[in-house]
């Protein structure tokens, strides 16, 4: 059986087993989901190919995405992130993720899972986005509500562009042809 790919998933072997392996199967594990927000607000501005490449890195810079250990990074790991050559450099997304990580601790002591958050703004089912050739929108109504409600929750560096990316990325939105 041969599987058709977006152009982007072609780029690559990387991006190949990317898309493959994981973009676009729903994802219902906190920590995955925290990493994929994460890479997602990482990758504003920058290709996915450049964000995917340095996974790894990103996965010990950050603890292997356990909030519980992200949320509690203090100055020292904030400097120790800003020198970390492996992974981008960058303050705002830096701050954006430790801060998140603390929003989605909050939502566990008021018995919510990060899961469950995220999977609420689609009714807790996968919504199918039918492309028929076209490419995939940047934004949609969906993910401008999502955006809000996150920013409004205390999430930082979401915007309706990377809520969209985050939603398709993990399965939210199945765009997959």
């Amino acid at each position: 059986m041969t599987v058709k790919r977006p152009l982007w998933a072609e780029t690559s072997e990387l991006m190949r087993d990317y898309y493959d392996t994981k973009w676009g199967l729903p994802e219902h594990d906190d920590r995955e989901l925290f990493k994929m927000l994460t890479l997602e607000l990482f990758q504003s501005g920058l290709s996915w190919s450049t964000i995917w490449k340095r996974e790894g890195a990103f996965d010990v810079a950050f603890a292997y995405f356990d909030a519980v250990k992200v949320a509690k990074f203090g100055r020292d790991d904030f400097e120790r992130l800003m020198n970390d050559v492996t992974i981008i450099r960058n303050r705002r997304k830096i701050m954006a993720t430790i801060n998140n990580a603390k929003v989605i601790q909050e939502l566990l002591k008021n018995g919510e899972t990060f899961n469950n958050y995220v999977w609420s703004f689609v009714n807790f089912e996968p919504q199918r986005f039918h492309l028929n050739g076209k490419q995939l929108p940047a934004q949609t109504a969906e993910s401008k509500k999502m955006a809000q409600k996150m920013k409004k929750d205390g999430f930082q560096f979401i915007g309706p562009t990377t809520a969209y990316s985050f939603m398709t990325a993990v399965g939210m939105v199945n765009a997959r042809e």
